[in-house]
């Protein structure tokens, strides 16, 4: 018997490294989608699988013991073994179609979709405690995590979200596309987070832009339920701005930004910044224009929808 779960990436629109200071942020589900497989195994053991690494860990061993990469996977593959008194072992296949490290909570995903492949292989498939396991899982190697990733990757759509009241779904049909484009430059989102602290923490202006931040996303609220996306792409330009006077920009990432709002609505970074991805607000009417200003300057990129469906999960023979 095989448990297939597959979750949405997700793109930040609005107020990532404020959203750690309490501003509310705005996150989408992509429709670029990892498919975690399980089935039991006689042995003793967590067999983990993905495209770029493998390894067998004996179920013994503690989860702080594993490498980093298969960590979370082990945690909710213990954690779930213990829970049912289970006697053998686990194999867990990842397969990704999302770019790891570039903004996109490719971790996140992974942590939905694994949850859920897991637990359900034990007949568990209530989203609320999928979650609950997610976010645990993905605390195992960044322990600041908000939550926000793990909530989006597993209900779809588009919410809001803050620290505070936690996360409500937005009642909107999108109608509009997302132009990803990769600067392949690596990152490390915690040197980041560590370096808008130090922003905050030296800087007199970081309070005002946390309340412009806070201005801008209530402004992108009402766009977004409407439809207006002239004004939702002049609203992410706005925040891309507050992103480079705080400091999660760099010259490579501004000349990508330039570039796509030649066409674009608008665009900014998504995701911790420093490198990673850009994302440009686009629909019909300028979507192959955008792709091809990326294209022709030899730049990986892609378009998205939103995704409405969020996690999704099987059972095959």
């Amino acid at each position: 018997m095989k448990s297939i779960s597959s979750s949405p990436a997700k793109a930040i629109l609005f107020g990532e490294h404020f959203v750690v200071y309490g501003v509310k942020a705005i996150l989408a589900a992509i429709d670029k989608r990892i498919t975690v497989t399980t089935t039991k195994t006689d042995d003793d053991k967590v067999t983990i699988r993905s495209t770029i690494a493998r390894s067998s860990i004996p179920i013994s061993t503690q989860y702080e013991k594993t490498k980093e990469v298969f960590r979370p996977f082990f945690y909710i593959a213990k954690k779930t073994i213990q829970k049912h008194s289970f006697k053998g072992g686990l194999d867990i296949t990842i397969d990704s179609h999302v770019p790891s490290g570039v903004g996109l909570g490719s971790s996140s995903a992974c942590c939905v979709a694994a949850s859920s492949s897991i637990m359900g292989l034990f007949g568990n498939n209530f989203p609320d405690e999928i979650l609950k396991m997610a976010i645990d899982a993905e605390r195992t190697i960044f322990k600041e995590t908000s939550g926000a990733d793990c909530t989006v990757c597993t209900f779809g759509g588009l919410i809001e979200y803050d620290k505070k009241n936690g996360y409500k779904r937005l009642d909107v049909k999108p109608k509009f596309h997302l132009v990803i484009a990769n600067s392949k430059i690596s990152h490390s989102t915690d040197a980041v987070v560590s370096k808008v602290k130090k922003f905050k923490e030296k800087s007199d202006v970081f309070s005002n832009l946390c309340a412009q931040e806070s201005e801008l996303v209530e402004m992108a609220i009402k766009s977004l339920k409407e439809n207006e996306l002239v004004s939702l792409g002049k609203l992410m330009s706005q925040n891309q701005n507050y992103l480079e006077q705080i400091g999660v920009s760099n010259e490579k990432l501004g000349s990508m930004i330039k570039l796509a709002n030649s066409t674009s609505f608008g665009s900014k970074i998504t995701g911790a910044g420093d490198g990673g991805c850009i994302i440009a607000l686009a629909d019909e009417s300028n979507l192959n224009k955008t792709m091809d200003v990326f294209s022709n300057k030899n730049y990986e990129c892609f378009s998205v929808k939103i995704d409405t469906t969020g996690l999704q999960h099987k059972i095959e023979s």
